[in-house]
């Protein structure tokens, strides 16, 4: 079982003050009406193509974890990525466009997602009164980088920007050496632009789980024990819910699963191990993570704070104070996540009427049978 020291664990917290941005993290950066766009690399390097980017845990996950903030008005212009990005509306209100010239547009509000499906033109703007923030996860360790609209790309140039074939930006005004055109992403030409598939409003709101549409229920074997009860809603995959009830509503791979956990103040999930990484992004309210290796080290986190939990330990989950607590869950790969509670926890759960079933998955204890099959 890995343990950590109370200074691993700590290094482990990304707090809200600790993100630090990059204003020139693509090659629209100098755009009028793009120039006051801030990235953030949280966990991994996403999509940047800074060397001044600051990240913050490079550690891979399988998956990058990232923010964009922007004043109202601001936009990041129309590009493609080659992995899944899911859009997490933090705050502010945001349109989102996609289509081969941005004709398709959804608006997201706070605790909004979007999955955009990969190899797609997409763009958004902050449409509300004030700054907006944006949570991103994308997939894989390595994103390939993006491919931004030809005509991103043409005026970039006019600004002495632009992109190498190493998905690093080339900028003439800080000393840089104009490139040959082969050692450049080119344009995409026209017809390729043409080429790509449409997403049509509906099979993109098939994408958007938004705060309404979330479908919390009782998620853990522990549910009906006291100081207990935490609530799941699924948003992408196969989460870490025992509720058989509960299903996705986007369900096709992103190599990560992502959901939404609601505890009510003074609650509590009881310690699981996982045998995989699995990382909070918490929205509201306050959290305490505790590992269970023998020295019971704790990690307290604010809202807008991101952790990462190491594969295997086994860790506790408590909300403090008087909010409740709305964080999102995201895990590695696109298998079923399967917690494994202690035995002391699943006796006592037993003992109030609730089992696993062979599934995995919650039911009543008086209709699971007595036998177990052998081999």
């Amino acid at each position: 079982m890995p343990s950590l020291s109370q200074q691993e664990a700590d290094a482990r917290r990304v707090k809200r003050s600790d993100y630090t941005s990059c204003t020139v993290a693509f090659i629209d950066c100098k755009k009028p009406g793009s120039h006051l766009k801030e990235n953030y690399s949280i966990i991994g390097p996403g999509v940047t193509s800074s060397a001044d980017q600051v990240v913050n845990l490079p550690e891979p996950h399988g998956f990058n974890i990232g923010a964009a903030a922007m004043p109202n008005g601001i936009t990041n212009n129309l590009h493609i990525h080659f992995t899944a990005e899911v859009f997490i509306v933090q705050k502010g209100e945001w349109t989102f466009r996609w289509g081969s010239n941005g004709e398709n547009e959804f608006t997201g509000r706070e605790g909004d997602i979007l999955s955009v499906p990969t190899w797609i033109f997409r763009g958004f703007t902050n449409a509300g009164p004030d700054d907006g923030w944006l949570f991103t996860i994308l997939g894989g360790d390595n994103t390939g980088g993006v491919i931004f609209h030809p005509d991103i790309i043409r005026e970039a140039a006019e600004y002495g920007l632009y992109i190498s074939n190493e998905n690093t930006l080339i900028d003439t005004s800080r000393g840089d050496a104009v490139p040959d055109a082969d050692a450049c992403i080119p344009p995409m030409p026209d017809t390729e632009v043409a080429a790509l598939r449409e997403v049509t409003p509906r099979e993109m709101r098939s994408r958007v789980v938004t705060a309404a549409d979330r479908d919390f229920r009782p998620a853990f074997i522990d549910a009906n024990l006291p100081g207990c009860g935490a609530e799941l809603a699924p948003v992408i995959g196969y989460g870490l819910t025992q509720n058989r009830d509960h299903a996705a509503p986007i369900t096709n791979p992103h190599g990560f699963s992502t959901e939404w956990l609601r505890m009510a103040p003074c609650t509590h999930v009881s310690p699981f191990a996982l045998p995989d990484k699995m990382v909070i992004i918490l929205h509201k309210g306050q959290l305490r993570i505790t590992f269970h290796d023998g020295t019971d080290v704790t990690v307290d986190l604010e809202a807008w704070d991101t952790y990462s939990i190491p594969a295997g330990t086994v860790r506790s989950l408590e909300a403090l104070g008087d909010e409740t607590v709305e964080a999102l869950v995201t895990v590695s790969g696109d298998h079923r996540k399967r917690p494994v509670f202690a035995d002391d926890v699943i006796a006592a759960a037993e003992a109030r009427g609730t089992g696993l079933d062979a599934g995995g998955f919650m039911a009543k204890a008086a209709l699971l049978p007595l036998y177990r099959r052998a081999g």
